[in-house]
């Protein structure tokens, strides 16, 4: 089929080659809650449904596939826990769908009320859940059988410690992803006798912090011929093969196809495969954008109905004025406006926290930095109006505010760990200079080098004291206070502070974390 064609008015066409079985892989990952156009008529449950619809209609064999993480990142899934995101896929009548990391979210119980009732196969080769509730939900792996061919499915799930907070998988356990992924291939090329393998990830596109990734999965391979994956919010562009390439060749120097669509739901993947030429493995890689193109007889009236009454509560909260924005801050690794922003709201509250237990006689003394993590804000702010809703969708996990006591040693080694991620939120009083590299050189506060024998009080999240994303020595802190409210509730607190001062947001845009002088006049 010609997928160009189809981008422009969705005809039925002829297949590419006049006889030829072909079989169309439609791929989404990361799709996070985001039901409704983002601030730029991106995305969207229904032009989604309607770009599936017009490719089955006119194509013979077609299979949709999600690769994690449909929830979680807007008002839908933090008032209604998934009770709009599951019944949508099922509408959006799916074939094969993984887990994402945020999908243990509200807990296993949770996961597993709402996954016995998804209607697609169910993979995970590599979470053993027979001591949960969620035991027998999952399979890991199915044989689609297309025009006389054997399509083998494997799911790949990503190592949870220090993602997935502990209380959320207790009982869950991982087996290493590249290990399960490949024993798995072996057997369905062997045993079943499979003409292709598909695996379906949840491990980001490249490995960080010891993970490995799918570039990983495909060089250390030999059976898989392609990777749908999901996680790291990766838009593998096959127009751009030099920034992301998707042909990797695998241990036995054949090569492997590895997609991702991005995040939000913006694009869809389009993988068309030639069932008479496997082995060439000549698959067509290309994506559909997902926009406001369609007319709105085109969009699926089940849909539309089922979202009516769910739509009215988050429209009400989203048109809630709570402040103004100058501009429009992206999130970005520990290098934008935003992530300086969050920390420097973060750094507010505890500060507010401390001159409340000092009035009620706990000293805690004065705090010395705020630390966030920039994969807690979900959302871009927008320039002009900001509204209750859209903070509440920056800000929708369910994580509390702490106080913490943290030596200056595990300060300096967490710097350490997310310096090569690009960093993290970090509070004005705060400078990580590095090589240019990821290795850290200093760390400064308030112009001064930590102490590595000195106690800071540092104020975080939850998830960031239990150790999570990757930043384990905060775990071994002393805790002075925890907050009893989400964090949503306390930046709208800051964001009602700040606009009753007249202060709209206006962040500093400068990085905190930084090349060293020497390393600027080597470049």
């Amino acid at each position: 089929m010609n997928l160009k064609a189809l981008l422009l008015g969705f005809a039925l066409l002829g297949a590419a080659v006049a006889g030829a079985e072909h079989l169309v892989l439609l791929t989404t990952n990361d799709t996070h809650s985001n039901i409704d156009f983002d601030d730029h008529s991106r995305g969207g449950i229904l032009p989604r449904k309607a770009i599936v619809d017009s490719v089955r209609k006119a194509e013979k064999n077609v299979l949709l596939i999600d690769a994690g993480d449909m929830v979680q990142g807007t008002l839908y899934f933090k008032y209604f826990k998934g009770d709009v995101e599951y019944p949508l896929f099922n509408m959006m009548n799916y074939d094969i769908r993984i887990l994402g990391n945020h999908e243990f979210d509200n807990g296993l119980d949770e996961l597993a009320r709402y996954w016995k009732d998804a209607k697609a196969d169910r993979l995970s080769a590599n979470y053993d859940f027979s001591r949960t509730k969620a035991a027998r939900l999952f399979k890991p792996y199915v044989v689609k059988r297309v025009a006389g061919k054997k399509i083998g499915f494997i799911g790949i799930n990503i190592d949870p410690e220090s993602l997935i907070a502990r209380a959320n998988c207790k009982g869950m356990v991982y087996s290493d992803a590249i290990d399960k992924a490949n024993e798995w291939a072996e057997y369905l090329k062997k045993k079943e006798k499979c003409d292709l393998i598909v695996a379906v990830t949840h491990i980001g596109y490249k490995g960080e912090n010891g993970r490995k990734g799918d570039i990983d999965l495909a060089r250390e391979s030999k059976y898989i011929d392609i990777i749908v994956g999901g996680h790291s919010h990766t838009f593998v562009d096959p127009k751009t093969p030099e920034l992301t390439p998707y042909w990797i060749s695998n241990a036995l120097g054949k090569r492997v196809l590895v997609t991702q669509t991005g995040k939000y739901g913006r694009n869809v993947g389009y993988i068309n495969i030639d069932l008479d030429d496997i082995a060439s493995h000549k698959f067509d890689y290309e994506y559909i954008p997902v926009t406001d193109r369609f007319s709105p007889d085109a969009y699926d009236k089940e849909i539309q109905a089922f979202l009516e009454p769910y739509r009215a509560k988050v429209d009400s909260i989203n048109n809630e004025p709570v402040g103004w924005s100058m501009g429009e801050y992206a999130n970005s690794r520990g290098q934008g406006p935003l992530a300086n922003w969050t920390a420097d709201m973060g750094m507010w509250i505890g500060m507010q926290a401390a001159d409340s237990l000092l009035a009620a006689g706990h000293d805690v003394g004065p705090v010395d930095f705020a630390l966030m993590n920039v994969g807690g804000i979900r959302q871009t702010m927008p320039k002009g109006m900001v509204s209750e809703g859209l903070i509440l969708s920056m800000f929708p996990f369910g994580n509390k505010m702490m106080l913490i006591r943290v030596k200056g040693s595990d300060t300096i080694a967490t710097m350490g760990i997310v310096a090569p991620k690009g960093g993290e939120a970090v509070s004005d009083e705060l400078r990580v200079v590095t090589d240019g590299n990821g290795n850290v050189l200093h760390v400064v506060l308030n112009g001064n080098e930590i102490d590595p024998d000195k106690q800071y009080t540092v104020c975080t999240i939850d998830y960031i004291a239990e150790g999570n994303d990757d930043m384990t020595p905060m775990a071994r802190h002393e805790l002075l206070w925890q907050d009893t409210a989400e964090i949503g509730v306390r930046v709208l607190q800051y964001m009602r502070h700040m606009t009753s001062l007249g202060i709209a947001v206006d962040p500093d845009p400068e990085p905190r974390f930084m090349k060293s002088i020497e390393c600027l006049k080597n470049q």
